[in-house]
């Protein structure tokens, strides 16, 4: 059998030697540290300067969720009406099956859509509330 290629081992001897032999002094930057100290200061947001999300924020974000649920449930009772009034028939078993496969996947896609902007939306204004009451920034930023 042949033996498997080796590695050049130089450039590790050479390194390893321009730090005294010791490997564990070398560290990668590769891979940053969080340290415990890290401050609300240190958030994406406050390095750029860009100022918290307020109550207006929530507010608008909860009446956009809102309206798109309630788009959302429109679609839905609309596709409830089309497959009631044209119920998938076909001949063969095998395309029956996933005529109403389909049919059960488009509507169950459409409640979720619904269920899903409407449960944002509500946690959006339980947001808003909480964000109106005093007190709330300091609560925030505790860890």
């Amino acid at each position: 059998m042949a033996e498997p290629a080796r590695v050049s081992e130089s450039s590790s001897e050479s390194s390893s030697e321009s730090s005294g032999g010791n490997l564990s002094n070398v560290s990668s930057p590769a891979i940053p540290t969080a340290s415990p100290e890290a401050s609300p200061a240190a958030t994406p947001d406050a390095a750029a300067g860009r100022p918290r999300k307020g109550p207006f924020s929530f507010l608008s974000g909860s009446l956009t969720s809102f309206g798109f649920g309630w788009l959302a449930l429109q679609l839905s009772s609309r596709v409830v009406a089309y497959y009631g009034d044209h119920p998938p028939h076909y001949e063969a078993r095998f395309a029956q099956s996933i005529a109403v496969f389909m049919k059960t996947l488009i509507v169950g896609m459409t409640f979720l859509a619904t269920f899903t902007f409407a449960f944002v939306g509500l946690g959006l204004f339980l947001t808003f509330i909480r964000s109106l009451m005093p007190g709330w920034r300091e609560a925030e930023d505790t860890p």
